[in-house]
């Protein structure tokens, strides 16, 4: 049964928390209760479903690497039903330093408070005057 969240960022906060901590129930129960979900990380394929979402995480949970995970709020878009969250994410692992990706997080709101719908992330573009070969 998913949660509870009064706002978006109630949500979001949980999504976050729920990484952090490594903890898979936690972070399921922030998703809502649909098959219109969908998660995309980097270099892997896009995730629908609950079941999909589950098959995702669970690597990333049950093996030794931890992850600290700062966000920085860029924009946002909240309607009366729907949210987007436009974040930077400083993603650290095992004591590796902060990698910067963008998420996108759209939240949709129901009888049982907000739920995650959809999280998207990528990396960051390189710093301006960076030459990336191959880019346009």
């Amino acid at each position: 049964m998913p949660n509870t969240h009064l706002t978006p960022q109630d949500a979001e906060d949980a999504y976050y928390d729920a990484i952090e901590e490594r903890d898979l129930e936690a972070l399921m129960s922030v998703w809502e209760s649909s098959d219109d979900i969908l998660c995309l990380l980097p270099m892997m394929p896009a995730q629908r479903g609950a079941e999909g979402i589950r098959t995702l995480w669970e690597p990333l949970f049950k093996g030794d690497i931890t992850l600290e995970i700062e966000i920085r709020h860029l924009h946002w878009i909240e309607t009366g039903r729907l949210a987007i969250h436009l974040v930077e994410e400083k993603v650290s692992s095992s004591g590796q330093p902060p990698t910067p990706v963008y998420a996108t997080n759209v939240y949709r709101k129901s009888d049982q408070g907000w739920q995650l719908l959809m999280h998207q992330n990528s990396p960051t573009p390189p710093p301006p005057g960076l030459h990336v070969p191959g880019a346009v």
